[in-house]
Parts: C-alpha cells; structure tokens; sequence
C-alpha cells in the first residue's frame, strides 16, 4: 500500500517510523503544513515529500492516510479522505467539539470508508492482559478503578490553545480505555481542576492539575487523575480493583515511584520520560492494526465512534469543572 501521512512534527516523525516497518506498507508520502518539515522527514525515513495536502489527494496515488496534524485541522482532512473513498487513521481527537466530531462522523459514514483513531493504549500490552483479566471474571466483581496520567514537563505554551483542554486532550485517553477495558458506558462525572504552574495554562482557560470521578452504568466508580508536572517521570497506570483480585497496568521497572516502605523500591534509574517512550509498541501495534483494516485484511479495532464517546466524557467533565456540580452525561450535547 501507498499510505499519506499528514503531519511532519512529533507525533508525525513518530508514525513515520512506525509505518516503514510495517507489513504492507510499499511507500509513505509525507505532507505538512511547513513543505521544508515535510521534506526533513521524508529524507529520515526514506519516504516520498510532498508540497501540499492536496497534492497526497490529487497525484500521490495513495491508498489510505494517516492523520498527525494539530487538532484543529483533523475534521478536515477527514471529511477529504472520506470523500476520496480513502481509509483513514487519525490521531484524536476527531474535533475539538462534540458538534464537529458528529459532522466528520456523517462524512465517514455516508461515504463508507474506514476510520480508525489514535487510542494506543488500547494495543499495550498490559492493557490487553488486563481487560482479558476482567472479562474473564478473574477480578471477580469490579468496584473500583484509578486512573493516572502525568506527564514530566509541561508542553510547550503555543500547544495549550490548540489541544482542547487537559481533559479533551490528556484525561480521554482514560476514559476511552475504561470503557473499552469494562465494556460499560460512564453516565457521570465530577471534575476539577488546579492551577500550580506556569501562568499559560490559565490564559489559555486550562488547568494543569485535574481529577475525576466517573460513576459507569453499573455503579462502578472511577477516579482519574492528571497531571502536566511529574518530575518523577512520564507515569500511566490503571489499578482494577475486585472482590477477587487486583490488577495494576503501568506497574514495571521503569514506573517513576518510589516507595516509602524501609524495604520497599526505590526510585527507577531510567523512568519513562514521555508517551513515546512507554507506549513505542502500542503506537506500532495501532498502525499495523489500520493497515490491515486498509487492506480488508480485519475489522477496525477503534472506530470513529469511539472518540466522539470518550470525548463526551471529556466534554461533561469540562462542564463539571467550570460550574463545579456533578453532571450526567445525558445532559450534554
């Protein structure tokens, strides 16, 4: 297959990477919005540059795309895609609002094409064995579930208005995993949020620091927790808590905690620096997943739907946080 990619930056150089090394993949043709990035990468990886998205859609000949661009621009490159009858993977979010997700969805949809998006932790490991953990009823009945996600160091300031928020951007990637690991639906939230930081989190109408409690359609109660200041070390963990057994994804050599039990761990030498880093396999699982949807090898392990799920998630829990009440999930959109 010929596959287009859109983007050159980092999650762009990372896809790269990832798609010459995957079965299938004959030629990648790489596009940006700055053709000098564009052409860097391609020279990196051995791909093909081009001068424009539009050039991947009029004369590169591809046969799917994979979408790495800002958030902004994703719904439109996805609505081109599907109306050039081409498979497409697209980081998520899909949009920054419920309203634009719905819109990019009835592309897809009235086309018929593919479209995966970007929930990595979905193909990790530790994620598989634990959701084949809880399906099987090993845990026996779930009550509880905790959620970490921290990064080292903040992002850089210029990303923060374009992300969507510490919960579209960060926290979603929780609450998709958690439904996807308990097969149940959340239906509210009670989300806030903190300012400790650098003063650009605030003028962009974010916070740095955020925590969740999610009630799913079964009575389970969740808590998900986020941070941009970690110095410890990049840290994702997911504890699942039963009347059987408890399971922890996220807890391994390289996890940045430190106990503070006499013979307890002590802190990692080499912790995981950031989300590149500890999810390396799981990005190139999720590619190679898409090529072999593309190539109507396999059914689509993350549906477009998915995201418009976890991002209604996201959207009550930023209801929650500026009106600082619980809110249910059927109250929004």
């Amino acid at each position: 297959m010929r596959i287009g990619l859109f983007g050159a930056g980092r999650m762009g150089s990372l896809h790269a990477a990832a798609l010459t090394a995957v079965d299938g993949v004959g030629e990648l043709v790489i596009a940006d919005a700055d053709p000098g990035r564009a052409a860097v990468l391609a020279a990196a990886v051995g791909a093909r540059p081009a001068r424009s998205a539009g050039e991947v859609f009029t004369s590169a000949g591809v046969d799917a795309v994979v979408i790495a661009t800002t958030s902004a621009s994703h719904t439109g490159l996805i609505t081109r895609a599907a109306r050039a009858g081409l498979p497409a993977f697209c980081e998520k979010p899909i949009a920054l609002d419920l309203a634009g997700t719905i819109a990019a969805l009835r592309e897809v949809e009235a086309a018929g094409t593919l479209l995966q998006i970007g929930f990595q932790r979905r193909f990790d490991a530790g994620y598989l064995a634990a959701r084949q953990a809880l399906r099987s009823g090993r845990l026996g009945r779930v009550h509880t579930i905790r959620c970490v996600t921290s990064d080292a160091t903040p992002p850089p300031a210029d990303f923060l208005p374009l992300s969507g928020g510490l919960f579209r951007d960060c926290l979603v990637h929780d609450f998709d995993v958690v439904r996807w690991l308990t097969g149940r639906e959340v239906t509210e939230v009670y989300a806030r949020g903190a300012n400790g930081g650098a003063d650009f989190f605030r003028q962009a109408g974010d916070v740095d620091t955020a925590a969740a409690v999610l009630t799913l359609d079964d009575g389970t109660l969740v808590t998900a927790t986020a941070t941009r200041y970690n110095g410890a070390g990049y840290d994702v963990r997911t504890e699942l808590s039963g009347e059987r057994d408890q399971w922890v994804v996220g807890l391994a050599e390289r996890s940045p905690l430190t106990s503070a039990e006499p013979d307890g761990p002590g802190a990692p030498p080499h912790p995981w620096a950031d989300f590149r880093e500890r999810f390396a396999d799981a990005y190139r699982a999720e590619l190679a997943a898409f090529v072999h949807a593309a190539r109507g090898l396999g059914g689509n392990p993350c549906p477009g739907a998915e995201g418009l799920r976890a991002l209604h998630v996201a959207e009550a829990c930023e209801v929650s946080r500026r009106e600082d009440r619980p809110v249910r999930l059927a109250d929004v959109g």
